[in-house]
């Protein structure tokens, strides 16, 4: 496996609270930071292939008609659209 060195600055209170769940893993900081890494990516690739399936072949064609059929009542308390 190639590695390559990348200086990472943190606030101070995410390195405390990551140096401290590495040492309760009994890993490095560097290690855990890695795997952290490494999880985010897989989780953001996944849900863009996820979602890029979902689509498919879609156009949003049929979107103007869908929403035709939502019904005209004023929105539930706090899911006003904004005064622009």
């Amino acid at each position: 496996m190639s590695t390559n060195t990348y200086p990472l600055k943190l606030p101070a209170s995410i390195k405390e609270a990551a140096a401290r769940l590495a040492k309760a893993d009994g890993v490095s900081l560097n290690q855990w930071i890695a795997s952290a890494v490494a999880q985010k990516v897989g989780a953001v690739e996944t849900a863009e292939a996820f979602l890029e399936r979902r689509a498919g072949a879609a156009t949003g064609d049929g979107l103007a008609d869908l929403l035709k059929k939502v019904r005209d009542v004023p929105p539930i308390k706090g899911d006003e659209m904004p005064e622009t």
